[in-house]
């Protein structure tokens, strides 16, 4: 890879159990560091710039993809951008068929002046076999702050995914990568240039220790050895880091005897899943390490933030094997650098909530997330007659999409914010006057198309009213269409029924607030009422976050608006979105 100076490569933040002795009097800090669906982190130390981590994470089918994260302490991060922005750089995304599909790991890097970002589209509703199933592709930027200097991606063949750049102290550059592993396990080496996507011939250099799906690695070159990290086990309850070293970059290379060097398996800890790691080192050149983990417990029921970015400190020796402390809630580490908050860059701290007024002249803020590329006529901040509003224009397709995995070239219309605490509330008011059948528009805990809950106004035939609405007995019979609160879900795990009460009277023509919130660990609420009279808000259920404890990504709050397939283009007009956090469990 690079020399050693060079090895300061990823994101920051670091870990260690309060129990263990070695970090006690130094620095406390707290897991995950980037909180809610940031997961297979890679990150790097750069003190060309300003003495800055920069971290990324994947972002599968959610755009703008591959958040960048920046910090200058190691405790306060700061979404800076997006490595995809723009459409032109990667046209493919809109055509991603699975929920499972889309931009898998990133290895962001530094080198001579330049961030390098690899990382693989997926196609993973290809057979498995299907090499096709695989675009590999580089990115590149002299300025991470900028997001226009982002390149357009090039594309590089290899079967298989979790690619990443090595920069050899000979001046040769490499990928390596975990092989297509239903078609047989490994970790592939190849020669590479970087601006052209041309490989050479692929090498297997090593096949992990015996765990299902070698993946996820990264070549480290300190004091003459390569050490060669990799994941192995899945990104499940079995999910682990382990290590092999060579004096020679194609090998042979020797397994770590400590093996696996992280891992939250077979343990009761509240982190599981941990695995898919990278290496850095600070300014005083003491080492950190990131992984991805879940919240979950080893029950692995409820965690709706999904995969998220932890930290630990490491120790490493010359010519030794890096030593990773175990992941917990609460850390303690290597002493931090002095605190600063001022990371630069658009978005906000990861700590904080909304207060977004959509007011005249602005646009939507860097943190908004959209599911595949959006058709920009469907947002509109402030629209003529409607200041202070956010309208979004109605999709044909509702959020579960042509099938629970693909929406086709006309999209849907959501756009949200990542669910980045365990308790927290999102608001947001609503005013739609929907005229046609099946008109909706409402707020959404949306995990994927095929795992969402839903509540919205809906026009609907009275005669559909599963109840009254709450407090209320105005329940209807007709077939007259009228404006209902609507909720359901969809999730290969079981949902309630849907709900579907008739808005009250007195409310008619009102704009409403809608509300959802997360309680406890476990469950949702799901609420509605008059904007004008909060005191009047009402619970539409209780529903739990099983349902959006799935895969690979986490949940997304946000607002939707859709014909749910008929002819409908009555607009929905929203304002006053909120988001407050509410408190993180950590153990």
């Amino acid at each position: 890879m690079m020399r050693a100076s060079a090895v300061c490569l990823i994101m920051g933040f670091a870990s260690l159990t309060l129990e263990t002795k070695p970090h006690a009097h130094n620095s406390t800090y707290y897991n995950p560091i980037l909180p809610g669906f940031h997961p297979d982190p890679s990150c790097i130390f750069v003190p060309e710039w300003d003495n800055t981590f920069f971290c990324a994470s994947s972002s599968f089918n959610a755009f703008p993809g591959i958040p960048l994260h920046a910090s200058k302490d190691l405790r306060n991060w700061k979404l800076i951008g997006h490595v995809l922005n723009r459409r032109e750089q990667l046209p493919r995304l809109a055509e991603t068929n699975r929920s499972t599909s889309g931009i898998w790991a990133p290895t962001l890097r530094f080198n001579e002046g330049t961030f390098w970002l690899v990382t693989t589209l997926v196609d993973d509703d290809r057979a498995a076999e299907d090499s096709s199933r695989w675009d590999n592709i580089i990115f590149k930027s002299d300025s991470p702050y900028d997001p226009s200097t982002w390149t357009e991606a090039v594309h590089f063949e290899f079967e298989g995914y979790d690619t990443s750049p090595v920069w050899d102290s000979d001046g040769k550059t490499y990928i390596v990568g975990g092989h297509a592993w239903r078609v047989f396990p490994g970790i592939l080496l190849a020669e590479v240039n970087l601006e052209t996507g041309e490989v050479g011939g692929w090498k297997s250099i090593w096949n992990g220790t015996g765990g299902t799906a070698p993946e996820g690695p990264h070549i480290y070159l300190k004091n003459g050895w390569y050490y060669l990290l990799a994941a192995e086990g899945g990104t499940g309850l079995e999910h682990m880091v382990t290590m092999a070293r060579s004096q020679n970059i194609h090998g042979p290379y020797e397994a770590n005897p400590s093996n696996p060097v992280l891992t939250n398996a077979n343990t009761t800890n509240y982190f599981q899943t941990v695995g898919h790691a990278d290496l850095f080192h600070d300014v005083t050149g003491n080492w950190w390490g990131v992984a991805l983990s879940t919240r979950s417990g080893p029950e692995y029921l409820y965690y709706p933030m999904g995969r998220e970015t932890v930290m630990v400190p490491v120790t490493w020796d010359d010519d030794e094997f890096p030593v990773w402390s175990p992941v917990y809630g609460e850390m303690s580490g290597w002493a931090f650098p002095q605190q600063d908050t001022e990371a630069g860059g658009p978005g906000l701290l990861i700590t904080d909530g909304d207060v977004i007024n959509f007011e005249p002249g602005s646009t939507l803020p860097a943190h908004f997330t959209y599911w595949r590329y959006p058709i920009p006529e469907s947002y509109t901040v402030s629209p003529p007659g409607h200041p202070d509003m956010l309208k979004l224009i109605p999709s044909k397709l509702n959020l579960t999409g042509l099938d629970g995995n693909y929406a086709g070239p006309e999209g849907q219309t959501f756009v949200g914010r990542r669910q980045q605490d365990t308790l927290f509330t999102y608001s947001v008011n609503l005013d739609f006057s929907p005229t046609s059948l099946e008109e909706e528009a409402g707020v959404s805990a949306f995990l994927t198309q095929n795992h969402h809950l839903d509540l919205g106004v809906v026009m609907l035939p009275a005669s559909s009213s599963t109840g009254s609405f709450p407090g209320s007995n105005n329940s209807m019979s007709s077939a007259d269409l009228i404006p209902q609160l609507r909720f359901r879900g969809i999730s290969y795990i079981p949902v309630p029924a849907d709900i579907i009460v008739p808005i009250p009277e007195a409310w008619s023509d009102k704009p409403l607030r809608l509300e959802i919130k997360a309680h406890n660990m476990t469950h949702y609420s799901m609420s509605a009422g008059p904007a004008d009279a909060l005191s009047e808000m009402r619970t539409i259920l209780d529903v739990s976050n099983a349902p959006v404890s799935w895969g690979f990504t986490g949940v997304i709050l946000g607002v939707y608006c859709t014909s749910n397939g008929y002819e409908g283009t009555t607009p929905a007009y929203f304002s006053k979105w909120r988001y407050t956090p509410q408190g993180q469990f950590r153990n």
